[in-house]
């Protein structure tokens, strides 16, 4: 059975997340465009390659839209635009 409580005690049900989150068939292709980035650029330990304007916002995959960055610089970026970020990281900075 796939539902299970997570470590907060909600009810999840596992396979039907996956299966919103993973399989579609615009997460497949995505996920296969990443995977052929990081084949292309090979990263080291502790990087990822990151997409200038991601894939989700319709980036592509050429060398132009790719950069080798930290993980945790790429897990705060998630999928927002390079431009974005760098303003929005500004604004805070400025009222702190």
């Amino acid at each position: 059975m796939t539902i299970k409580r997570d470590g907060r005690g909600r009810v999840r049900n596992y396979r039907l997340e996956y299966l919103r989150d993973h399989a579609s068939k615009i997460a497949r292709k995505l996920r296969g465009m990443r995977n052929k980035a990081n084949r292309e650029e090979n990263p080291p330990p502790g990087y990822e390659v990151d997409h200038k304007k991601p894939l989700s916002k319709g980036g592509g995959n050429g060398k132009s839209n790719r950069r080798v960055v930290k993980r945790s610089v790429n897990r705060r970026k998630a999928d927002k635009v390079l431009g974005k970020v760098k303003k929005a990281y500004k604004k805070k900075a400025k009222q702190r």
